[in-house]
């Protein structure tokens, strides 16, 4: 480490505050934060990196800046303006370059309301951005029917309207629209209708509604029955968008849901704005990671662009993920049941499906790109040194110690190889003895392979715990094949994951892909060993009956079976199918016991 670097380590405080890190043209490579700068910065240079993006930052880093903050939630603060802002190489990138748009509350007299991709600072109020476009037509649409506005866009002045320079259009004679543009005096009920359509957007159609009821009783009251009627109309528009809104507890009031799903190398975070148990705002962001960042440094800058972009006033937080740490200043909710945790598991939902859509994406427009995400996050979570191409999985099946039979299923970049797949009857194991019969197959299948020049896996799944793989590590070290092969066992009841030679499982997260590849492979390898010991069984049970024949053995039933499907088929014969698939003695024998048994 440069001496420089050496210096400044030594004098950075034990403060809260944000890092920047920069390469010898002085350009910034990464901006960080930290509850502790010191030991933050300190940790890059003395310990050893696993992560290859990492090691790569440091040996770059040349000249180290820092700023010191009163709390961890001002660091935050800083660290996200700083990304924004200078959009480091070595920071996580959120991927949302769309155009989404917005409802704009045009500031001029009279204001118009109306949708928008573009927004322009010039005092108008905008709502959004609406990921669904579908919801902010319809929220629109519900405006218009409750409030008679405008839509023209003349320059509705106090001067223009006493000159009398417009007239009513057709949206007045329709009733859409008050005729502001030939009456200013109704410029007071305009502005509190404006004040109403704010709330609705804010989420807070409740107290709209509020408000209108008590305006129907006082028209009631004053015996303005026709107004009352039409208040009392535009009430049930709102109730009804309401009750179709709300997905919960109406009393759940300014909360933001955010959670977050994972591959090797993007996150995924939804996030979920709330109000009235309504959901006022969702949207899911793709967060490229760089350093092998946790949910503890990504869902907290997500968090904050959010709630800037949707301008959120909330201080509750409801996810999955321990923020505690991070995010001290609000209050974090972790639900276990009710209507929070349905919101959390909502917005989980979400994430999934926006990272599976990604994925189902991507299969079909760079097949080989997925096939090496998935390689790549095998080869991290099982601690490979290479990508597992070629993987075998085994599975024996015996019924109370008959018709012992094995399975190997194959898959090949992920994928079922089913022309690969192979059955194995036992054939030197007498009774039920699951370990031996797995070190028959192994050294059936391998040894053959070397014989036969033919590619071995890169990783060998066995279908089973500590024992189950100990049996085949012993056919394993007998074929040399130690080190050539990587071999791990799973076992069934918490999905612990087994290597040779380490007492302790390792349990791989239960959201990653990895788990569900061995999984699929583990019940493949049943289903297929299954199907194959049925056969088997099936083919013993319907050969039984034949077999008592006198002069009839194993092998001609099984002829038989094979050709008929069924003793009943075979009863059924005539002489002549008969002699085609056994000869004419033994068609006459068999005939001769078919019509023995007819008669008894």
């Amino acid at each position: 480490m440069l001496e420089d670097l050496r210096t400044k380590l030594k004098v950075i405080p034990h403060k809260p505050g944000v890092y920047q890190y920069y390469d010898e043209a002085g350009n910034i490579l990464y901006v960080g934060k930290a509850k502790n700068l010191k030991k933050r910065v300190a940790s890059y240079f003395t310990k050893t990196h696993q992560n290859g993006k990492t090691h790569l930052l440091v040996k770059r880093i040349r000249d180290i800046k820092y700023l010191v903050v009163e709390t961890e939630m001002d660091a935050l603060l800083l660290e996200n303006n700083l990304i924004k802002k200078y959009q480091p190489k070595y920071n996580i990138q959120l991927k949302d370059d769309k155009t989404y748009p917005w409802i704009c509350l045009k500031k001029e007299p009279f204001p118009r309301v109306f949708a928008t991709r573009k927004v322009i600072r010039d005092g108008s109020n905008y709502f959004g951005p609406y990921t669904n476009v579908k919801m902010m037509h319809t929220l629109l649409d519900l405006i218009r029917e409750v409030y008679p506005l405008r839509t023209c866009k003349l320059k509705l002045t106090d001067e223009a309207i006493e000159k009398g320079d417009y007239k009513v259009c057709l949206e007045y004679h329709i009733g859409k629209c008050f005729g502001p543009c030939i009456n200013k005096d109704l410029k007071t009920q305009y502005d509190e209708n404006i004040e109403a359509i704010k709330h609705i957007l804010k989420g807070n159609i409740s107290t709209v509604i509020k408000e209108l009821n008590v305006l129907m009783q006082n028209l009631s009251a004053d015996l303005k029955f026709e107004e009352a009627q039409s208040v009392k109309e535009k009430i049930k528009l709102l109730e009804k968008f309401h009750s179709r809104s709300t997905v919960v507890s109406p009393y759940i009031h300014h909360v933001d849901v955010i959670t977050m799903v994972e591959d090797q190398k993007t996150a995924y975070v939804n996030f979920l704005k709330i109000n009235s148990g309504a959901i006022i705002h969702g949207h899911t962001v793709e967060v490229k990671k760089k350093l092998d960042e946790t949910p503890q440094d990504i869902i907290p800058l997500v968090l904050l662009n959010m709630r800037e972009r949707y301008g959120t006033e909330g201080n509750e937080i409801i996810t999955s993920e321990n923020l505690d740490e991070v995010l001290p200043d609000f209050k974090i909710t972790y639900p276990q049941r009710g209507d929070k945790k349905a919101l959390m598991d909502l917005s989980l939902r979400n994430a999934k499906f926006f990272m599976l859509d990604t994925h189902k994406q991507e299969k079909i427009k760079n097949p080989e790109k997925h096939v090496e995400r998935i390689m790549e996050t095998m080869q991290k979570d099982l601690r490979m040194k290479e990508w597992p191409r070629h993987i075998e999985c085994f599975d024996n099946s015996n019924f109370q110690g008959t018709n012992a039979v094995a399975a190997c299923v194959v898959f090949k970049d992920g994928k079922p190889s089913k022309k690969d797949y192979r059955h194995f009857n036992i054939k030197t194991v007498e009774g039920p003895d699951d370990f031996a019969s797995m070190r028959e197959v192994v050294y059936r299948r391998y040894s053959r392979l070397l014989n036969e020049d033919q590619p071995l896996p890169q990783l060998l799944i066995v279908d089973g715990g500590k024992g189950q793989l100990s049996s085949t590590m012993e056919v394993i070290d007998q074929l040399e094949l130690r080190g050539k092969i990587t071999v791990i066992g799973i076992a069934k009841k918490l999905e612990e994951i087994y290597y040779p030679g380490d007492s302790l499982p390792m349990y791989i997260d239960k959201r990653s892909e990895t788990l569900k590849i061995i999984q699929h492979l583990r019940n493949e390898a049943h289903r297929f060993g299954i199907t194959h010991h049925r056969n088997k069984r099936s083919k013993n049970a319907l050969g039984s009956e034949l077999t008592q024949i006198e002069g009839i053995g194993d092998k001609t039933a099984q002829q038989l079976i094979k050709h008929f499907k069924s003793v009943k088929r075979v009863k059924e014969a005539n002489d002549e199918e008969l002699s085609k698939i056994v000869g004419p003695s033994k068609a006459k024998i068999i005939r001769n016991y078919i019509t023995a048994q007819s008669k008894n």
